[in-house]
């Protein structure tokens, strides 16, 4: 993987929390219960991880960088992988994880929020 510090990077939102899918052989990072990153591999065994984003902001990145896809078992509208070779910007995938968590924290009612940030 040539972004080691993508783990660091998930867990360091509000409320992270890591858990490890033996059955899926990926990573899911969640907040509030709610998947916002799950890291793992696809059928070809290559490194992805799979994020959120607004349909239009998903279409714009697939378009411009080849090293992103619809989401790899997800909502191909709503979800995007992005391989992890090295192929997209450093800033480009944390700007995708910070969409996704604030897509999915956004979600949470307002007590699970208030309980996060607290």
């Amino acid at each position: 993987m040539n972004y080691p510090w993508l783990d660091k990077y998930c867990m360091s939102k509000e409320g992270a929390i890591r858990e490890y899918k033996e059955e899926w052989k990926a990573t899911r990072y969640m907040v509030g219960g709610k998947t916002f990153a799950l890291q793992g591999n696809d059928n070809t065994d290559r490194p992805i991880i799979t994020l959120k984003l607004l349909p239009a902001d998903g279409d714009h990145l697939r378009n411009l960088y080849e090293g992103i896809v619809a989401g790899y078992y997800m909502n191909k509208k709503h979800w995007n992988s992005v391989y992890l070779d090295g192929s997209v910007p450093d800033d480009i995938v944390q700007d995708m994880i910070d969409t996704s968590y604030s897509i999915l924290f956004a979600s949470l009612t307002k007590k699970v929020q208030k309980e996060i940030i607290e």
